[in-house]
């Protein structure tokens, strides 16, 4: 299943005021995050996800996802646990006009799904025939 989460910012979001989503979603694994930023973005709106105040994409600490007519795509394997909302979506801009909507989307499947198997169903499987 996929999660849609979008925000239109303004010149009042910025980075000392981002504004802040909280990602509701089911138990099981992230497994793709998309992140679409519209022509018009010019590189002055930007994104950032945490997990328990943490942030975790981008993976390097107090940068950002930021583009112009562009499709950040990536694969990950982030495991969401029964009440864990602690997933937060921050998006701000530094334009001053011709504001674009930020689109994030997040892929989950259920944890049995990518990993059918346990470490030792695994190994139980390979040392058996």
């Amino acid at each position: 299943m996929f999660y849609v989460f979008s925000y239109l910012p303004t010149a009042t979001i910025t980075k000392a005021n981002a504004h802040v989503i909280d990602m509701h979603l089911t138990v099981g694994v992230i497994h793709q995050v998309d992140v679409l930023f519209q022509s018009g973005c010019n590189h002055q709106t930007f994104v950032q996800i945490q997990k328990g105040g943490s942030q975790i994409w981008p993976s390097n600490q107090e940068e950002y996802f930021r583009g112009d007519a562009t499709v950040i795509s990536f694969r990950d394997f982030q495991e969401v646990k029964s009440g864990d909302d602690r997933f937060k979506l921050l998006i701000w801009t530094s334009l001053t006009s011709a504001w674009k909507e930020v689109i994030v989307q997040v892929g989950l499947l259920p944890k049995k799904v990518l990993q059918p198997l346990s470490f030792d169903e695994l190994l139980k499987a390979a040392t058996e025939g």
